[in-house]
C-alpha cells in the first residue's frame, strides 16, 4: 500500500522527481488568475482544481462503495466558474485538500488483497483506480502550470515572470 500512497502525495503534495506537483501548482494562485480563461470554451485552473477534486472523490467513493451524490457540488467532472470570489476560491482548495484526504484514508485502509478487486459496475481495479488517480493529478498539475504561464504572458512585465 505504501507505493500507492507514496504516489498519490507525490502527485499531490509531496516533494517529487518530476517537478511541480498539483498542489505545488495552485500554491499563489490567486481567485483572478484562477477564474481567467485561456481561450473561450477552454476550462480555467478553478474548473481544472475542482474537476481534480471529484475525481478523487470518484476513486474514494470505488474504494469505500459509498453512494453517489456525497460530493458536495451539484454535478459532475466540471463546474463553470467565471467570477474571481477570493472566499469561494479559498474554500474549494479546500475541498481539494479535503478529497485528497479522503481518498488517502480509503487507500490506506485498503488490505494487499483488495487491490486486483473490481468494484461493481468498473471495468478497473482499486490498484489501477489509485494509479490513475496519482496520473490524473500529475497531468493536470501540468496543465495548470500552462495556464499560469499564458495568464503571466498578459502582463505588461511577463518577461522578468516565472512560474
Amino acid at each position: 500500500m505504501r507505493i500507492l500512497l507514496n504516489a498519490l502525495d507525490e502527485a499531490f503534495d509531496h516533494k517529487s522527481w518530476h517537478g511541480t506537483n498539483l498542489r505545488g501548482s495552485l500554491r499563489g494562485v490567486a481567485a483572478e488568475q484562477a477564474a481567467w480563461r485561456p481561450a473561450p470554451g477552454r476550462h480555467n485552473i478553478w474548473e481544472i482544481a475542482l474537476h481534480c477534486a471529484y475525481w478523487k472523490y470518484v476513486v474514494w467513493r470505488q474504494i469505500t462503495g459509498a453512494p453517489r451524490a456525497l460530493f458536495p457540488l451539484k454535478g459532475s467532472n466540471f463546474w463553470a466558474r467565471e467570477e474571481p470570489a477570493a472566499e469561494q476560491w479559498a474554500c474549494e482548495l479546500k475541498l481539494l485538500e479535503l478529497m485528497h484526504a479522503k481518498l488517502r484514508d480509503a487507500v490506506s485502509s485498503l488490505a494487499p488483497g483488495d487491490l486486483g478487486v473490481k468494484p461493481p459496475k468498473s471495468k478497473y481495479t482499486l490498484e489501477f483506480l489509485i494509479r490513475g488517480a496519482a496520473a490524473h493529478d500529475i497531468y493536470h498539475a501540468g496543465q495548470i502550470q500552462l495556464i499560469k504561464r499564458l495568464s503571466d504572458s498578459r502582463l505588461p512585465d511577463a518577461t522578468s515572470r516565472r512560474s
